[in-house]
């Protein structure tokens, strides 16, 4: 290979280095600039609560609030979607100074900045400015687009059109005919299909690996084998499966006297083979999961269940399920976001691109990729983002399956 001479290979690692370097230089930096400023910001912290604690704790949790409001707002019209700068980019100084008025005034802030907490938040503050850089900057960018016509006609300059996209999210197509409405409720049902089986799969198998058996750690192996693959290479395996002619699906359906399905092609099944693809993908994980709390179980509960008379079925529904409920719960949600927000699923097996078999994720891509509306699409990832907030939040609040986490 011509391309890797010496001094390509020299300079590859060069670039490599200063790299690493710079960032080791600028970890050990900020963490040199949090020790010394952090005995000054607390003596500050403490002056300012003296001052301001006539006002009592909740005028200055709102004041706080407020301003730090205003800083997120001032710094999100500050990003701008274009090439060009924004107009209000010279006025970041302003939004800094809002968000410290925040951080100080809040009735929290002499516990931040006390003694006690100064070493884990220098130990935080490198992946706290990582997170600023990679997470919270280019949400805040996304978040701008979503008010803006940003499109390739528009995207030099794109101009401010307020909350045009997110009513275009519920009045127009997201994909080329259909609306926001049914590709929401494909999606849910596509959720509650996944979500049932990927709980009650992974329950009963983690029960059968829970008791005392032979080659115990190898079955446990070979059931995490679908959960281990890399999911666009089990998918494209999956599609190959559902091949009309060649794959082994239809195959086995003709031995045993059946028509080949066409799973491609026709609507009902292929939603039947996302279904059936994603539900082998997934069990694997809640089985882990609930294993792992099925073990942190102590064997005492289960001695005085039978001591009492109770059956296998009341055992279970009274010793294991509520036991398990700080385990499930969030296994549940995390399930919940992943299958309503898988991509690769939808999308590989989904060959033929048919409308009737899109989720709500697939139409975002092909809103942002394939038909270019870019603000549009940004203001469909934010609905999609407060859709699963609001069900999280209702989720924990209905079940109380966090209580014994934070009791």
């Amino acid at each position: 290979m011509k391309f890797l001479t010496p001094d390509v290979i020299w300079n590859s690692l060069r670039e490599v280095g200063s790299t690493v370097l710079f960032i080791i230089a600028g970890t050990v930096l900020l963490e040199v600039l949090a020790y010394f400023l952090w005995s000054p910001l607390g003596v500050f912290s403490q002056a300012v609560d003296q001052l301001l604690k006539p006002l009592g704790d909740r005028v200055r949790s709102l004041l706080a609030g407020l301003a730090v409001v205003a800083a997120v707002v001032l710094v999100v019209a500050m990003v701008s979607p274009g090439q060009e700068p924004s107009p209000l980019a010279p006025y970041w100084p302003v939004a800094a100074v809002l968000f410290l008025i925040g951080l100080f005034i809040s009735p929290s802030a002499t516990v931040i900045f006390g003694w006690r907490l100064r070493l884990p938040y220098m130990l935080l503050m490198p992946a706290l400015v990582g997170l600023l850089l990679l997470v919270v900057y280019p949400l805040l960018w996304e978040l701008n687009v979503s008010f803006t016509n940003l499109n390739p006609r528009h995207f030099k300059s794109p101009d401010f059109i307020g909350l045009k996209n997110y009513v275009e999210v519920f009045t127009k197509p997201v994909l080329k005919q259909v609306m926001f409405f049914p590709v929401f409720l494909r999606t849910i049902l596509w959720t509650v299909i996944n979500v049932v089986f990927h709980v009650s799969g992974g329950m009963a198998l983690a029960l059968l690996l829970n008791r005392k058996m032979r080659l115990r750690g190898l079955y446990r192996t070979l059931l995490i084998f679908p959960w281990a693959i890399p999911q666009p290479i089990a998918c494209l395996a999956w599609r190959g499966e559902f091949h009309y002619e060649y794959g082994f699906v239809n195959i086995m359906l003709q031995r045993v006297g059946l028509e080949p399905i066409q799973w491609m092609s026709n609507p009902t099944w292929n939603f039947v083979a996302m279904c059936i693809t994603n539900i082998w993908l997934g069990i694997p994980f809640m089985m882990v999961i609930i294993l792992g709390g099925l073990q942190s179980i102590a064997g005492e509960y289960y001695e005085a269940a039978e001591i009492d008379g109770a059956s296998a079925w009341q055992q279970f529904r009274h010793v294991t399920l509520p036991l398990l409920r700080p385990v499930l719960t969030p296994a549940v949600i995390l399930g919940t976001v992943w299958t309503f927000t898988n991509f690769n699923v939808p999308f590989f097996i989904n060959q033929n691109e048919l409308e009737t078999s899109d989720t709500l994720v697939t139409a975002l891509f092909r809103s942002a990729f394939q038909y270019f509306n870019l603000g549009d699409a940004a203001a469909f990832a934010f609905v999609i983002f407060a859709i699963l907030l609001a069900f999280s939040i209702v989720y924990i609040r209905v079940t109380g399956g966090l209580k014994g986490a934070t009791e």
